[in-house]
């Protein structure tokens, strides 16, 4: 929760007017909510607000939105367990946590409950309004230039977001997704711990966890299958390599 709204700081007026994209805002506290809408809307984005869990739940079952706006802490139905909710149902709309729980461990929670980026209370107005626009181009522009990746007998297709082997479907987590796509667009390249905590969870820092190694564990036994060949080699005290045969 916010608590004043004075704590986002900065007006908008760096912020760039582009197309509209549908924002769903799930925030509790209606000065800091009001604000935001306001904020948001002046430059560009088409909002839907709720103060509820349970009611923004429903909305994003019901309706499409370019990019999810949560707060944690949430009266009916937990933010955190929304989310984790929304990707087992197969939604992978972009969500951005903002929360005034920043501590390492509530970050790692957040990205590993299904969460694409996470911003931590007092934050600037452009800063938000920065992040949001990266996660819906992430989501949307990425996939005009290479449609559909093969490598071996894998093939993912990007605006599907599907993922084959041997011609058989693969059902992956968005999360999990997003880890095998960095990891192919890379092919035979090693790819370090570092990079995939920056490019696929967002991390600037080492959160001093497992958290790469158990999602590559889930992903091997996801992607291998009955396959005879690993998949995604681990090169000792370097890092993870697709090779490309």
């Amino acid at each position: 929760m916010l608590g004043a709204t004075t704590a986002l700081s900065d007006a908008h007026g760096g912020a760039s007017q582009g197309p509209q994209h549908r924002l769903l805002m799930i925030e509790d506290d209606g000065d800091a909510a009001a604000y935001l809408s306001d904020q948001l809307s002046s430059v560009g984005w088409q909002v839907e607000q709720t103060a509820d869990g349970e009611a923004g739940f429903q909305k994003a079952l019901r309706q499409n939105f370019d990019v999810i706006l949560i707060d944690r802490m949430l009266p009916s139905r937990d933010g955190l367990e929304l989310v984790k909710e929304l990707r087992r149902r197969g939604d992978a709309t972009p969500v951005l946590f903002m929360t005034a729980m920043g501590a390492v461990s509530d970050r790692v929670a957040g990205f590993r409950g299904g969460g694409d980026d996470y911003l931590v209370k007092p934050f600037s107005f452009e800063e938000l309004d920065a992040r949001l626009h990266a996660l819906v181009k992430r989501g949307q522009g990425a996939s005009v230039e290479r449609v559909v990746l093969k490598v071996r007998d894998l093939e993912i297709n990007r605006i599907e977001r599907s993922v084959r082997r041997a011609g058989v479907d693969i059902e992956l987590l968005p999360l999990e997704y997003k880890l095998l796509e960095f990891l192919v667009l890379r092919t035979g390249q090693i790819v370090t711990r570092k990079m995939l905590l920056e490019g696929v969870w967002g991390f600037q820092f080492d959160p001093q966890t497992n958290i790469v190694e158990s999602h590559i564990s889930r992903l091997r036994t996801k992607v291998d299958g009955q396959a005879g060949t690993p998949f995604i080699t681990t090169v000792r005290g370097a890092g993870y390599v697709v090779a490309e045969g």
